[in-house]
């Protein structure tokens, strides 16, 4: 893997190790992007918390990616399953690719995006006259391997959100116009981002995504300041800040690196994957996807931080990332869906007499946020 260090010039981009707070937001993004199937990140939160700052830096923090040198697809050399068709048919051929590196792609979807943009297009004219299959490449395209940023999700019409989630799921895009159909890999971490007072997403499409983030902005005064001070220093004089944080910023990229090698060998004990069931059943979540969602979140926690052991701690510090979204509301209950997911936690697992003590900082109360960077 290539280091952060780059030659080529590139816009500065806020450094993911310098951002204050935020805990449950960085949590989530870092397990999905050593776990992609874990299914990706719902962030709701107040306007201006550095949500979109906080997912670029993380696409800037990721390791470089080898390529198929010009491939629309951004297909990986060496795995069938991220490989577009044409690169599969010119290995079978005995062809020698070219290959580079390339940062990790991070992908806007715009508010307005038809379905064309996003899924891309076929050329029928084309197809008809010439035989070919003339396909234009959309956004999912350029996602794959990379990290698909919607903001305002809330916002984007129903159908769009669950051609996302399809493709999130499946790993694949398929586009089918007049009997002419493409399929394409489109493997990526979808990140979804909104402020609640602008409406929810449907149960049925917040349910697919795999983590349920929640920011608020920060109300001490000496957090406050601190992150308009670093705002400053970045604004200023970016290189230096970006010099300063270097060393965290490569040690984090290396411990990803790692977490990503040591994770098909992370293992969880029968019984705690019993209790997270037990959980699940006892807050009535509907289907398995709560189940498997935990599972996964936890082994990735574990290989986080260099263990390949699960533990009974690792499932408290993701089990409400994972269910929170999950609950039925009730409109004339006042408690937070968070603090039933950890009450229900703690009764399943014999922490009732801890429950102050296990106060968790990243799916608690205590959530400092920092301001949009």
């Amino acid at each position: 893997m290539s280091s952060i260090a780059r030659t080529v010039p590139r816009r500065a981009v806020f450094p993911f190790a310098a951002i204050v707070g935020q805990e449950e937001m960085k949590l989530a993004l870092l397990l999905n992007v050593i776990d992609p199937k874990i299914g990706g990140v719902m962030i709701m939160g107040d306007r201006g918390t550095g949500k979109s700052t906080t997912i670029r830096a993380l696409a800037d923090l990721l390791p470089e990616i080898e390529v198929v040198t010009d491939d629309a697809f951004n297909s990986d050399p060496h795995d069938p399953e991220l490989m577009s068709l044409a690169v599969k048919e010119a290995l079978e051929t005995g062809q020698t690719l070219a290959i580079a590196k390339k940062q990790v792609p991070m992908v806007d979807l715009p508010l307005g995006a038809t379905e064309d943009r996003v899924c891309g297009t076929i050329d029928i004219e084309k197809a008809l006259s010439e035989g070919v299959k003339a396909f234009e490449p959309g956004l999912l395209a350029k996602a794959n391997r990379g990290i698909l940023y919607v903001d305002e999700v809330n916002l984007l019409d129903d159908h769009l959100v669950d051609v996302l989630l399809d493709s999130a799921a499946s790993g694949w895009n398929t586009v089918e116009r007049e009997g002419i159909s493409i399929r394409h890999p489109a493997r990526f971490v979808l990140v979804g981002s909104g402020n609640p007072e602008e409406g929810e997403l449907r149960p049925q499409l917040l349910d697919r995504f795999g983590m349920h983030a929640e920011i608020r902005t920060v109300k001490q005064p000496a957090l406050r300041v601190e992150i308009v001070e670093q705002r400053s220093q970045f604004d200023q004089d970016p290189q230096t800040f970006l010099d300063e944080h270097q060393p965290q910023q490569a040690e984090l990229q290396q411990k990803l690196i790692a977490a990503q090698e040591l994770l098909p060998s992370v293992t969880m004990d029968h019984e705690l994957r019993v209790q997270i069931s037990q959980v699940c059943s006892e807050l009535d979540v509907d289907g398995l996807r709560g189940d498997i969602v935990t599972n996964r979140a936890a082994r990735a926690l574990s290989a986080l931080e260099g263990r390949t052991k699960v533990t009974v701690n690792d499932i408290r510090r993701v089990i409400t990332l994972c269910l929170r979204h999950r609950l039925r509301k009730d409109p004339l209950e006042s408690i937070d869906s968070g603090y039933k997911v950890e009450k229900v936690f703690n009764q399943v697992f014999g922490l009732e007499a801890a429950d102050d003590a296990v106060a968790v900082p990243q799916n608690g109360a205590a959530r400092p946020a920092s301001s949009r960077q």
